[in-house]
Order: structure tokens, then C-alpha cells, then sequence
């Protein structure tokens, strides 16, 4: 396998709502700090990367209105490096629109798709995990999948099943589940044979570009005439009329679910998705009484396992909360129970009915 012939896709172009009142519709969370590093979750993402393939060969596929942040945090990335959507059509699209552009330049390409905003503890078990799995897809035509071995039965994750034959390590996928409830996730956990869906994948261009052909038609159609388009002065426009008529789907449900040749390496480097703001409480240093806080002016008084995430420049008092959520930002306030984050997305969809974009 040669290095030369391994390239990376970064997905970019989500808005974060989970974050919000921090990550907004104008600057989401892949492009903030929120783990007090001094760089942003991309920024940290790309950097990840930099042992695995010449620079040359990282990607990032991004909506239009966030190209100019993105080269603005990477100045080392050449306009053709950064791909545009013009429209949000989830993750199969995205991956389609990177994996022909890039077929074309390499037809021997091994691609690692990964998403942006996601944290790894142990970098160098990563970095190992990700060469195993380019020197696999180098010579076997599968789609693989990284799988997070679970550390709890988590509602939040989607599932992979797997068989205990394996290649060195690189296991045959039996199934995919979506979302289980908490006595289903209870359930797998138990049996030993599941893993958490990272989102992760690895792959050869030929092959993913097969796997559209026969899965997805209908994204693989709106392609059409790639070959002449994508690498020339009509490549926007013809990505635009692409993205029009390419149904909004996943990669997993779009391709990966619907494959008999997706493997999966079950991996424990240390993952978080950072989706929600109790991932980010579990990754952040807490004080004395449970506290994660972001803000240089915070003061607690009887309260404990919150997270309290504010600017310096404001005072902030917290006074007998717990397991809270407390997010002070110039123009809103969020107070929300930790155990119900997940109605954060109905509040924004709720601002964007009742109060329009001002707040997003």
C-alpha cells in the first residue's frame, strides 16, 4: 500500500443544533474550541491526520457558507481541497461528490471518510486502527466500519452486530441497528457481539463507487457525467444540479445497510462524538462538586454535576443546581436538565418557528 494512495475526507458542513445557544447557523461547532485547546474541533481533526497521507490528499466537504471559515482555520488548504455543497443532503451525497472527485485523480485511492467534530483520546491506537484498515481495503473490495466498543448501554448511538470470524482483526458485519431504547442498548451490551456506530468508514474509490452504482441509484445518476465535470470550470454547476436531485439520505441507511461486503474493526481509542453537551461534560476537567465550567467569572454555590459554560467577561452565579446545563451567550440564556438534552433540538426548532434565524 502506498502512501500516496491514501487519502482522507473530513465532513464539515453540519450546523450543530445540539450546541446551541454556542454553536449558531453562522459558525457551528466544528469550527469552535470547545475543549479549551486553543484549536478548533476541525482544526484538531485535520491535524489528526497528518501521519496517515500527504496533505494534498485531505479533503473537507463543507456546506458553501462555511468554506471561507474553513480556509481561514486551515490556510494550508488549496481551494480544490475544500468541496462546497450547495445544499444539506446528509452524509451519502457528501461522500459521493468526495469519492468520484477523488476516483478521478486516483483510481487506486484508499479513503478514510470521518466527521469533524469528533474527539479521540488515544491518537496513536487511532492512527494504528486507521493503517490497518487502509492496508485491508488495498486489497479486498469491502466497506469497512469503525465500531466503538461500548462502554454503556447508550440510547444515542446507532449499533453494528458483528460475527466473531475475523481477518486480522476485521470482522464480517451481521447487522445494523438504529437508535435502540434502553432496554434493547441494555441487551446488546450483554451479549458481547455489538458495537457503537462511529460513523467512520474506509474504503477503496472503486469500490464505493460501485456500492453507489448498485444501492443508490438515484444519487449515483444524479452524478451522471462526472467524469467530464468534476477537476474543470463546471464543476459548481454541476454540483449544484447535482445536489437538486439527490434524495436526502445516509451513507449507513443509503449504502452500508443495504451491503453484504461491510466489515468492521471493533476499535477502543478513546471516541466521543462531542454531539451533545453532556459528551462535552464527560471529556472536560470538573471541579470539586462535579462541575465542568467554561467562563473565567463562574462562582457555585450548592451545586454540583453541572456544566456552565459562559464568556469571561460576565459574572455568572449558579445557586443549587444539579445535573444542569447552564449556557450564557450575549444574545441567549439556555437552562436546561441534563437528563432532557435532547430537547434541545426541539427548542431550535421552536426559535426558528416562533422567533425566526436571529437566534440560530
Amino acid at each position: 500500500m502506498e502512501h500516496k494512495n491514501n487519502f482522507v475526507v473530513i465532513m464539515a458542513g453540519g450546523i450543530g443544533s445540539r450546541f446551541w445557544p454556542v454553536s449558531r447557523n453562522a459558525f457551528p461547532k466544528q469550527f469552535l474550541d470547545f475543549l479549551g485547546t486553543g484549536k478548533s474541533l476541525l482544526q484538531l481533526t485535520y491535524e489528526r491526520f497528518q501521519s496517515v497521507c500527504p496533505p494534498e490528499n485531505i479533503y473537507i466537504v463543507t456546506n458553501e457558507q462555511y468554506a471561507g471559515i474553513v480556509k481561514e482555520q486551515l490556510p494550508q488548504m488549496q481551494d480544490e481541497q475544500v468541496l462546497q455543497e450547495p445544499l444539506r443532503k446528509n452524509t451519502a451525497p457528501c461522500i459521493a461528490y468526495a469519492a468520484f472527485k477523488i476516483f478521478l485523480k486516483n483510481p487506486k485511492a484508499n479513503i478514510i471518510i470521518a466527521a469533524s467534530d469528533h474527539f479521540i483520546l488515544k491518537e496513536n491506537v487511532y492512527i494504528e486502527v486507521l493503517r490497518k484498515g487502509l492496508d485491508y481495503v488495498s486489497k479486498n473490495n469491502h466497506l469497512v466500519t469503525l465500531g466503538i466498543e461500548p462502554s454503556r448501554p447508550d440510547t444515542g448511538y446507532g449499533y453494528i452486530q458483528y460475527l466473531e470470524d475475523n481477518e486480522n482483526g476485521v470482522h464480517k458485519v451481521k447487522t445494523f441497528f438504529e437508535k435502540p431504547d434502553k432496554e434493547l442498548a441494555e441487551q446488546f451490551i450483554k451479549t458481547g457481539e455489538f458495537l457503537w456506530n462511529s460513523g467512520m468508514f474506509i474504503f477503496n474509490a472503486k469500490t464505493i463507487v460501485k456500492a453507489f452504482e448498485a444501492h443508490l441509484p438515484e444519487v449515483f445518476e444524479a452524478f451522471a457525467g462526472y467524469e467530464k465535470k468534476l477537476h474543470t470550470a463546471d464543476e459548481k454547476k454541476f454540483v449544484e444540479n447535482a445536489y437538486t436531485l439527490c434524495t436526502n439520505v445516509s451513507i449507513d441507511v443509503g449504502v452500508m445497510e443495504k451491503s453484504s461486503n461491510v466489515r468492521v474493526i471493533p476499535s477502543n481509542f478513546g471516541w466521543s462524538d462531542v454531539g451533545t453537551w453532556a459528551s462535552l461534560y464527560e471529556l472536560t476537567p470538573h471541579d470539586y462538586h462535579g462541575n465542568s465550567v467554561a467562563g473565567k467569572n463562574v462562582m457555585t454555590y450548592d451545586a454540583h454535576n453541572n456544566i456552565i459554560h459562559a464568556s469571561d467577561k460576565k459574572l455568572v452565579v449558579v445557586q443549587g443546581l444539579e445535573n444542569y446545563i447552564v449556557v450564557d451567550t450575549p444574545d441567549a440564556l439556555l437552562i436546561c436538565d441534563k437528563n432532557n438534552e435532547q430537547k434541545i433540538k426541539d427548542f431550535t426548532a421552536d426559535i426558528k418557528r416562533m422567533k425566526g434565524d436571529k437566534f440560530l
